[in-house]
Parts: C-alpha cells; sequence; structure tokens
C-alpha cells in the first residue's frame, strides 16, 4: 500500500491542490492528513476537497484542530500563544457546528499497516502531546511550541 502523509494545511487550498496533483502522479492508495487543516482562509472548502478525494483518507487532529474545538466550547488552549488566540477564536465562531463535530471525531493518533514497513504510528507532534517537537538538532524546550512552520 503506498501512503501519502500531508501535514499542516492551514486552509490553505490552492497549495493543497497542488500537492494533491503530485499524491495523484504517486497512485497512492491511502491518504493520512496529520493535523493542522484548520485555521486558514479557505477552511470549509479544504475540508470539502479533502473529504470528496477518491482515495481513501484518514484524518487525524493536530494542535490546532484541538485549539479551535476548545474555542468553540468557550475556551482557551492552554499552549496558544496570546497573539494567535483571536485567529483560534475566530476560526471556532466561522465554523459550522458539523465541521466542529468532523474535527471532534478525529483520533490523535493512527495507525496503518504498510506492507513493507509494517505498522506505522501517524502522530501531530509526538505521541504524547500534538505541540511537542521531535528533532535530531538540540532544540530550546520553548523553540518548538504551537504553530510549527
Amino acid at each position: 500500500m503506498r501512503v501519502a502523509a500531508i501535514y499542516d494545511i492551514h486552509g490553505n487550498l490552492p497549495a493543497l491542490e497542488a500537492v494533491l496533483e503530485e499524491v495523484r502522479q504517486e497512485n497512492v492508495d491511502h491518504i493520512v492528513v496529520g493535523g493542522d487543516v484548520v485555521p486558514g482562509p479557505m477552511v470549509r472548502e479544504t475540508l470539502a476537497c479533502l473529504l470528496a478525494l477518491d482515495v481513501p483518507v484518514r484524518f487525524i487532529q493536530g494542535n490546532c484542530e484541538v485549539a479551535v474545538l476548545e474555542a468553540m466550547a468557550g475556551q482557551d488552549h492552554r499552549a496558544v500563544p496570546e497573539q494567535y488566540r483571536p485567529i483560534i477564536r475566530w476560526m471556532a465562531q466561522h465554523l459550522q457546528i458539523e465541521y466542529g463535530r468532523l474535527l471532534a471525531s478525529w483520533p490523535k493518533t493512527l495507525r496503518v499497516d504498510i506492507e513493507g514497513c509494517g505498522e506505522v504510528l501517524f502522530c501531530h507532534g509526538t505521541p504524547r502531546d500534538d505541540n511537542e517537537c521531535f528533532t535530531r538538532l538540540p532544540l530550546k524546550p520553548a523553540s518548538c511550541r504551537f504553530l510549527k512552520g
């Protein structure tokens, strides 16, 4: 099985469409969307595009989905810096309830059995914390929090 993993779309439909064109050329069997579909300028259109694909697509939550869901419940996510909270609140106000239910249905992690690789764990950040980064490079703990990019 050929799997494409795409992360951090942030409602950028033109960029997603360009990536999906490459994914189509690779003839993948499955797509994993690894979180952070929201917030962004074209979230509804981006979600519609992903949900209409002709290959199986599975989603996991990223830190931004968690933050938007908390904002939909009237709370601010603890890891969202103050300067980003208005964006998260705005997104929460403009997403329809159905999209909130959709985002809430996505798991935090996903395991997919990939031929030749075995069981692969997909997550956003790390399995224990969707805000945590890991890399071979030494990082200061606060240098890779919340909005990665």
